[in-house]
């Protein structure tokens, strides 16, 4: 993986977060594909892309993110990505149900800058794959 980029996914429906963790990711290194929604996101796997790491809002219409999950574990796709949820869901019981369907970390949105959220994104990367 050494000299690679490192390829992320971002889940999102705010346009605005979505843009701008897009190009703050992009400008850390990261190869960055987007979707902005869990529909969009379950085709991206499905047509085969494998994401380094899957970085998903839980409030978004239509399906959240906690759905898509669900949805990701049972199609077996992204087996191999590290999966953080950035949400302004901060409830003990949302960080549970994130970590038992299979979240890396939980980030609060409301709690960190977009740096703090990139530091803490690429450490629990790291965490994984040591």
């Amino acid at each position: 993986m050494e000299g690679e980029k490192r390829k992320i996914l971002i889940v999102d429906d705010d346009t605005f977060l979505l843009d701008m963790y897009a190009l703050k990711f992009s400008q850390n290194g990261f190869e960055v594909h987007t979707a902005s929604g869990a529909e969009q996101a379950l085709e991206r796997l499905k047509g085969g892309l494998s994401p380094d790491i899957l970085l998903t809002d839980i409030i978004m219409p239509g399906m959240d993110g906690f759905e898509m999950l669900k949805k990701i574990n049972e199609g077996n796709l992204a087996v191999n990505s590290v999966r953080v949820i950035l949400s302004n869901k901060g409830q003990h019981s949302d960080i549970e149900e994130g970590i038992k369907l299979g979240a890396s970390g939980y980030i609060v949105k409301a709690n960190s800058t977009p740096v703090e959220v990139i530091a803490q994104v690429i450490k629990i990367f790291e965490e994984k794959h040591k």
